[in-house]
């Protein structure tokens, strides 16, 4: 006998983008529970936002877009966005009776009997007809290989562990990466630390003025461009530019954003180039961004030559029945909300077209 329970669609992640999806189909008829479920690996509501670091205060978050149908109103900006954002999502979740699932770790998606999937997860298996997968890149930091990496004999870590500026007090610290969180983290630690140093592979683009719509698209574009053809998402960063803002402009004029070009090697007391220069350090953060959290599906075999699934859409090109929200040119909160939306339509048609087996 079959135990297996069949659903219509699975939802994986209770991020942005995995809330998004859920909304739609509740809004599109169908019930959780019944005709879906969201399963996120988390141990509370907030996505990745309910492991930001403390001094990440909901002030300092830029771009932050409401969730469909409920705005994030009165907040806090002195308060960490981890606990504004996770307080907005599980407030989200209780109005829409979205009924998550956590923890609950999927392990694997495979093909099924009778053109559904199989999910399996640490809370057992699932046979959806669609999935919606929105797993965000949080899970997978990025952790460049340096020749003689093992041997330093300071402190390692990435941003995904970064605790707070404190830590760092009297230390010297070297942040590599070009992205909003390297240049967060070089303007926090700078007062507390002994010395920082500021290394990125290419020299930072800053930007000037306001980031229009005319932009935003251009941006999404390229990004979209690059998934098309099955390449791997490029980091936002690297289409948007660092906003020049009066906090950069001030970490320039301090010396604090000194940009110097990427080490050569790591030894065991710092860092050095290939022209002999060196410098000691105790901490080396990598601020070195993330990779999209798809292992899961490998089975599926969607994984194109150049390294990232090819897209359509919201589906991957090679099955319409798996949907990635929050990938890509999705990945933005309110590129999230409008993938979310534009899933939960093409599932519908796709569901439509092929009746369920009796």
């Amino acid at each position: 006998m079959n135990n297996t329970p069949e659903v219509e669609v699975v939802v994986i992640g209770a991020g942005q983008a995995g809330l998004a999806g859920a909304y739609h189909l509740r809004r599109s008829g169908f019930e959780p529970d019944r005709d879906f479920v969201v399963l996120d690996h988390s141990p509370g509501p907030g996505g990745a936002w309910q492991f930001r670091w403390p001094s990440l205060t909901y002030g300092k978050v830029h771009g932050m877009h409401a969730l469909p149908g409920m705005e994030l109103t009165d907040a806090d900006p002195a308060r960490p966005s981890a606990e504004v954002i996770s307080a907005y999502f599980d407030r989200y979740e209780r109005t829409f009776d979205l009924r998550v699932r956590r923890p609950v770790d999927v392990r694997a998606v495979r093909e099924g009997p009778g053109g559904r999937l199989l999910v399996e997860t640490s809370d057992g298996v699932w046979s959806p007809r669609a999935l919606i997968n929105a797993t965000g890149t949080w899970d997978r930091p990025f952790w460049p290989r340096y020749p003689g990496q093992e041997t330093f004999r300071g402190r390692q870590l990435h941003t995904a562990q970064y605790p707070g500026p404190e830590e760092f007090a009297g230390q010297r610290v070297v942040v590599v990466g070009g992205g909003a969180s390297g240049t967060q983290h070089l303007l926090e630690i700078a007062s507390y630390a002994s010395a920082t140093t500021w290394v990125t592979r290419r020299p930072p683009v800053f930007r000037e003025g306001p980031f229009d719509e005319d932009a935003g698209r251009a941006a999404v574009a390229l990004v979209e461009e690059r998934v098309r053809q099955g390449l791997p998402p490029r980091s936002v960063v690297s289409v948007t530019g660092l906003p020049l803002n009066d906090a950069i402009r001030q970490g320039i004029e301090d010396g604090v954003l000194d940009r110097q070009p990427m080490f050569d090697r790591i030894t065991p007391t710092g860092v050095e180039w290939a022209d002999g220069r060196r410098l000691d350090a105790d901490v080396i953060l990598w601020a070195t961004g993330f990779r999209a959290a798809i292992d899961h599906l490998a089975p599926l075999r969607l994984r194109a030559p150049g390294g990232g699934i090819r897209m359509e859409g919201t589906h991957a090109a090679a099955d319409p029945r798996i949907h990635l929200v929050g990938y890509g040119p999705s990945a933005s909160t309110i590129g999230a909300n409008r993938a979310g939306r534009a899933a939960v339509r093409d599932i519908r048609q796709l569901l439509e077209r092929a009746p369920a087996a009796a």
